[in-house]
């Protein structure tokens, strides 16, 4: 049976011969072999061994022994021997080592003095502290203040015993004394830890006595007074106001520690404006003097909390959490654009997005090192100027026109999220539509990603209106494309060695070219040569100069047939724009044969042997279809290509924003306040001698009280739901837990219940964990009256996103059978639902997790439930995910239905879904759900999760 000690170490089991060994050890006067001796004694008896043997040796040989080590493990010995028989009763032999500590604590030595008084805190045996409280309370005045810190300790701990106002009935009017004298800061802690848990009165006394001295303490002295005040506001509110005055005068302590407790008891114990603000300006203050990236993370967190619940407040802080920004770790950099995101407002909307401007300029800077960090952190500048924008669409010509310039950016991720950005700001603007066609047009050279052309290529043939606007658009696609055609076929009757050795060149951009001899449909030969530019030679390409291979010619060689469809699809929509803007059918005319030529030229390349492979079939349709309208052109299908898909835009436009809309209004907190609650009119209340904080305190818990603020988050039929029942109904111990999950550690509040008629004694709630779960404290022994029962808490702390299972039993003695009795628990499985919640994120930001994650794992869908969306909102309902596909793309009924589901874990972590529904010709349905995350235990524990879930029924 292990006995609970301060001190664990593992040690393999002794035998005799080495029980032997250590006696001739301590019998000697070698004191090495002795401190030896004593670890190797210590360990053992830790791991289960009784050595009685060894007792009266120790008094013999150690006892005596001068050596400070010696002491020491003399003392870590004394702890863990028995010192009581079966009966309770403190065993004979005691006396010895009674008369041991009295000596030392008469010792010369300050060090053997202070040693054995912290000693004195782990002995629970009133019999063994009875003779030893005289000389402990002479050590209260000993002039070395390592002694009298121990004193108080020693003091504090008995006082605290279940007699120990018998053994020292004055301890409290002794500690008080002690401490209106104390010089030492330890002690004057410890003194007045004392008197807060043992006579609280006394210590608020001492406090308030002191309050004007308050700031001069030391920051030791000063942690324990906010402790203090937080258990005395909380019992006592009307008293409040006096402490938060002492709260407030510590906030220009030097102390960084006291700042950030008094910043996080004001707020805990006022919801007034003015507590608030002052607990804002605080953190602020700390997040900016703090160069640790985890403090300025815990900083932001409690900023955070401040947020959800004090927005207006906060709102004027905005500022000082951007200065945060400075910092280079990327992790602090997205907590803090997430904090300023939710509190920009009409007043301080302009400020924001200035200093967000300032700093996405600043990123150009950055150097060659600095280039990754840099484009991350301006794609995270960008997407928060893009929230700003959405909100307040009239801040946005003040930023777009610099944004445009990262159009080129050589982060990918960064220039798709400006020209997401700047399309969306060109429908919801019209008035910034001219110039930002014309920086566009300006511009569009720069870019080098096939996915930025394509949109930057849509935005061109859907907004530019005007004739100068069609004109120049189309010029710079055809500056972009470079000359025609791709490849060329010269016709050589009979091929010479000059011409194998001279390549035909199709422009003056080409680098190099490649020939081969080919058979004409009329027998003849032929010589065919291609370009083979390497995408990406040159950064940027200027206007007028094709000195260095265009950015739309370089990806289509490279084999993008997809940007082609698109460059054929602007060319259309521009070439139509025209027919309608320029009334010279001559001037139309030429745009349309341009236009056909550049489409037949990568239909052509496409079919050709020079591509890195043949165009898609998808492609191929597309760019045909935009010959064919060119040469018949309809009403209605000029309408389409000319309206429907600016429509369709606008459509989905405003489909997302009545989605983030109604995405607010159910975060919004919904309460309400019963018809009977008491509400306190403070305009009806005496004022006298009550401050401002005081009186602003009273009116925002008024104004809680009436809107529901202060109804309790879980009523008394959830708080049941947590019960789990650990043991049956017939065993003679009942247990049963209540498991409250506080992110990063879980809480067990086991009841266990005497059912016997005989008292249980050495019982102990032995847990064992499975999975990434860790046991904080050691079990420790207790007794049982009959019929009684006993709170037993046990704290787990939580490591990773995974299932986990906690198990074990609960063992016990009874006064008739000394034999060990043992009552099994019942498992407690720890959900993975308590740790993820909804989150959102950009398509693009889902798709390139799902490509970079490992751990997948794919669950086949088997279920009762023979519809779609009904399927769908059970996993969605049952794994505490979001659904991030549109409900509009979920509308109609085509047997079909696929559905992107995320969700983000308490540590960070990301769990992505996939479901891909089919429904059978039987009404059934089948497919397949596929999870991804960076960990396995989040794939696996989801997985489990939907496999229990998805057939319907309440698992």
């Amino acid at each position: 049976m292990e006995k609970p000690c301060t001190l664990l170490v593992h040690f393999d089991k002794g035998t005799p011969a080495m029980a032997n060994e250590i006696k001739e050890a301590l019998e000697g006067s070698d004191v090495a072999a002795k401190v030896d001796a004593m670890k190797r004694a210590i360990m053992l008896l830790l791991n289960g061994e009784t050595l009685p043997q060894l007792f009266i040796t120790i008094v013999r040989y150690v006892l005596p022994s001068e050596d400070h080590t010696v002491q020491k493990l003399l003392l870590f010995y004394l702890e863990i021997i028995d010192k009581t028989d079966a009966r309770g009763r403190v065993l004979p032999e005691m006396i010895l080592i009674c008369q041991n500590l009295l000596n030392n604590l008469q010792h010369a030595n300050e060090y053997i003095r202070g040693v054995t008084l912290r000693f004195l805190c782990r002995i629970s045996e009133p019999e063994i502290l009875e003779p030893l409280i005289p000389s402990v309370l002479t050590n209260l005045e000993h002039r070395h203040p390592f002694i009298r810190r121990n004193a108080l300790l020693a003091i504090s701990s008995i006082y605290r015993l279940p007699n120990g106002e018998q053994l020292l009935p004055d301890a409290p009017e002794l500690v008080e004394k002690a401490l209106s004298s104390e010089q030492d800061a330890s002690a004057r802690r410890n003194a007045f830890l004392m008197l807060c848990n043992c006579s609280q009165d006394r210590a608020v006394a001492y406090l308030l006595s002191n309050a004007d001295r308050v700031p001069e303490w030391p920051d030791l002295l000063q942690m324990a007074m906010v402790d203090l005040i937080r258990k005395v506001c909380r019992a006592n509110r009307p008293d409040k106001g006096r402490h938060i005055k002492i709260i407030i005068s510590l906030l220009n302590s030097p102390s960084t520690a006291v700042v950030y407790e008094c910043a996080g008891a004001l707020v805990s114990l006022s919801s007034a404006p003015t507590a608030v603000r002052a607990a804002a300006n605080t953190y602020c203050q700390l997040l900016s003097s703090q160069s640790d990236n985890n403090v300025r993370l815990i900083i932001l967190d409690r900023l955070n909390e401040l947020r959800k619940s004090h927005r207006e407040v906060m709102s004027e802080v905005v500022m000082d959490v951007l200065r945060a920004l400075s910092s280079p770790n990327p992790d602090v950099r997205r907590k803090v654009l997430d904090i300023v995101l939710d509190l920009v407002s009409t007043k301080n909307v302009d400020e924001v997005v200035l200093f967000l401007k300032k700093e996405v300029v600043k990123t150009q800077a950055a150097g060659e090192s600095d280039k990754d960090a840099g484009g991350e952190y301006r794609q995270m500048l960008v997407q928060a100027i893009h929230a700003c924008t959405i909100k307040f669409p009239e801040v946005a010509g003040s930023v777009v026109h610099v944004l445009m310039d990262f159009l080129g950016d050589s982060n990918v991720a960064s220039a798709i999220d400006v020209v997401i950005f700047v399309r969306e700001i060109i429908e919801t603007n019209p008035k910034l539509r001219v110039s930002m066609i014309q920086r566009l047009i300006d511009t569009f050279y720069q870019i080098r990603a096939a996915r930025v052309c394509s949109c930057a290529l849509w935005i061109l043939g859907e907004y530019s209106l005007s004739l100068s606007e069609v004109e120049a658009a189309i010029s710079t696609i055809k500056q972009c494309v470079g000359e025609l055609p791709f490849y060329s076929a010269t016709e050589d009757v009979e091929p010479t060695a000059e011409s194998t050795k001279q390549p035909h060149a199709v422009n003056s951009s080409v680098t190099t070219s490649s020939r081969r001899p080919v058979v004409l449909a009329d027998g003849t030969y032929a010589t065919q040569s291609a370009a083979s530019e390497a995408a990406g030679v040159a950064p940027s390409v200027l206007p007028g100069s094709l000195s260095s291979i265009p950015n739309l010619r370089s990806l289509i060689l490279s084999g993008d047939f997809f940007l082609a469809a698109v460059v054929a699809s602007t060319l259309t929509k521009l070439v139509l724009r025209l027919e309608e803007v320029q009334p010279a059918q001559t001037e139309t005319n030429k745009a349309c044969s341009a236009a056909l030529l550049v489409m037949v030229s990568m239909l052509q390349f496409g079919q050709s042997g020079f591509a890195p492979h043949p165009i898609d079939d998808d492609s191929y349709d597309r760019i045909v279809l935009c010959v064919r309208l060119l040469c018949n052109t309809g009403d209605e299908v000029r309408k389409v290509w000319l309206e429907s898909c600016r429509q369709s835009f606008a459509k989905m436009l405003a489909e997302k924003q009545f989605r983030e809309t109604e995405e607010l209004r159910a975060k919004a907190q919904i309460s309400h306040a019963q018809p009977d609650d008491l509400i306190d009119f403070y305009h009806l209340k005496s004022r006298k001698g009550m401050s401002q904080l005081e009186l602003e305190d009273e009116v925002h818990d008024d104004l809680k009280r009436a809107t529901g603020e202060f109804t309790k988050d879980a009523d008394d039929a959830s708080r049941l739901n947590r019960i789990l029942q650990l043991t049956g109904f017939s065993d003679p111990v009942y247990a049963e837990a209540y498991v409250t999950v506080h992110h990063y550690d879980i809480v067990l509040d086991v009841t266990i219940i005497n059912r016997t008629k005989e008292t249980l004694q050495n019982l102990c709630l032995e847990l064992a964990t499975m999975g990434d779960l860790k046991l904080v404290d050691r079990p420790q022994n207790y007794t049982l009256a009959p019929e009684s029962s006993r709170q037993i808490k046990a704290n787990i702390k939580v490591s990773s996103t995974e299932t986990g299972v906690i198990f074990g039993n609960i063992v016990y003695e009874t006064s008739n059978v000394m034999e060990r009795n043992v009552v099994v628990l019942n498992d407690i499985h720890i959900d993975i639902m308590d740790y993820i919640s909804p989150a959102t994120c950009a398509d693009v930001t889902f798709r390139n997790m799902w490509a970079e994650f490992e751990w997948e794992n794919k669950v086949a869908i088997s279920t009762v439930i023979q519809d779609e969306k009904e399927f769908l909102e059970h996993i969605i309902k049952s794994t505490n995910m979001k659904c991030l596909t549109p409900p509009s793309a979920l509308e109609g009924d085509c047997g079909f239905l696929a559905a992107n589901l995320y969700a983000k874990s308490v540590f960070g972590e990301d769990a992505l879904v996939n479901i891909s529904v089919e429904k059978q010709a039987d009404g059934k349905l089948s497919g397949y759900i596929r999870i991804r995350s960076k960990t396995q235990g989040i794939a696996l524990s989801l997985g489990d999760k939907i496999t229990l879930k998805q057939k319907g029924g309440d698992h």
